[in-house]
């Protein structure tokens, strides 16, 4: 008896010590997922149509977000940036590497890149984030307004300031202009949504509105030339195409001395415009960033998102141009314009 009993503990004891190890184990392995959880990686592709100031600084603000949001909690976001250098044949094919790549999630910055990511993740549901983008309806041709879910794989942040201040600008600061011209690349549907509210503004504002349309970089040289001469006042959108090519629009209005309300502060700069009411795009991008963090780390249904607007709007002008154009005092007066000058 006494023998079974020695066995019996025996046997209990070892039990005992080996629940005991296989708890240390499944303990050990469970402080190992919390670190590698804390630790964990996301890889994510970014398409930027072309390097501007304004899509620069989205893109900027984009990964900045990521970057502060990650180190809080060890994080890493391994973001591959590719520009498209202004080719929407190239946002197609970056579009689909990271497709190919299984990328946790799509960063698309401008109007083409969202359309041809959008296009190459349709099949995969890698969900896509983008900012910089004027109208998401328009551009993923989806009825729905500004700040609504896309209800598919799709949200980010828009860059639409409100065209009734723009319109503003114009009327207020030119109210003698009778001729106003406005100038956008028609490959961009993002202006023409633009285009066509600003035209509808200005018309019933009473002025006579002509539209100038180019291609491509290879046409704006002459149409920038006809629309400067055609025009009292030229009103440029928040046009990509247009923004990389600045200093042919800027000659062509110094030449022909029409002075050019803006969709946006970079492109402002860039061609010398005498103001705009502008949106901050580092602000939008860094949002896009938060946006892209809820989606992967806090589980977020990208298609129940809803689009996020500009938090931050401003009046800004250049002062040499107010000036050569007789604006100066209509502004100051004003009071809630702020002086724009170009970063160091």
């Amino acid at each position: 008896m006494n023998k079974i009993v020695k066995r019996i503990l025996a046997v209990s004891l070892s039990a005992i010590l080996a629940g005991g190890m296989l708890a240390g184990c499944s303990a050990g392995s469970n402080e190992k997922a919390a670190s590698k959880g804390d630790g964990k990686t996301y890889n994510i592709g970014l398409c930027q149509l072309v390097q501007h100031d304004a899509l620069d600084k989205a893109a900027q603000g984009f990964q900045d977000a990521l970057k502060e949001l990650g180190d809080e909690k060890g994080i890493t976001f391994n973001i591959d940036v590719q520009n498209a250098s202004g080719e929407a044949v190239n946002c197609t094919t970056i579009a689909n590497q990271f497709v190919s790549n299984n990328v946790d999630l799509v960063a698309a910055v401008a109007t083409p890149a969202l359309q041809a990511c959008a296009t190459a993740t349709k099949s995969s549901n890698i969900p896509v984030v983008a900012t910089a983008i004027t109208n998401f309806g328009t551009a993923l041709d989806i009825n729905m307004g500004p700040t609504d879910a896309t209800g598919i794989n799709v949200t980010g942040t828009h860059d639409l300031a409100p065209l009734e201040k723009q319109a503003e600008q114009v009327t207020t600061l030119f109210p003698d202009a009778k001729k106003v011209g406005i100038l956008y690349c028609s490959a961009e549907a993002n202006s023409k949504f633009q285009s066509d509210g600003m035209e509808k503004l200005l018309k019933e504002a009473g002025l006579e509105v002509t539209v100038f349309t180019f291609a491509d970089s290879n046409d704006i040289q002459a149409v920038a030339k006809k629309a400067a001469e055609a025009s009292d006042v030229l009103y440029i959108p928040t046009d990509n195409t247009v923004a990389s090519n600045g200093s042919i629009v800027d000659n062509a209005c110094q030449d022909a001395n029409t002075p050019i309300i803006s969709g946006e502060t970079s492109a402002c700069l860039a061609y010398n415009g005498v103001a705009t009411y502008s949106i901050d795009f580092y602000e939008i991008g860094k949002e896009a960033g938060k946006m892209a963090y809820e989606i992967l780390v806090e589980g977020a249904d990208v298609s129940t998102m809803n689009i996020r607007e500009p938090q931050t709007l401003t009046a800004e002008y250049i002062p040499a141009m107010a000036e050569k154009y007789g604006v100066t005092s209509i502004i100051e007066a004003d009071g809630s314009y702020k002086v724009l000058e170009a970063e160091e």
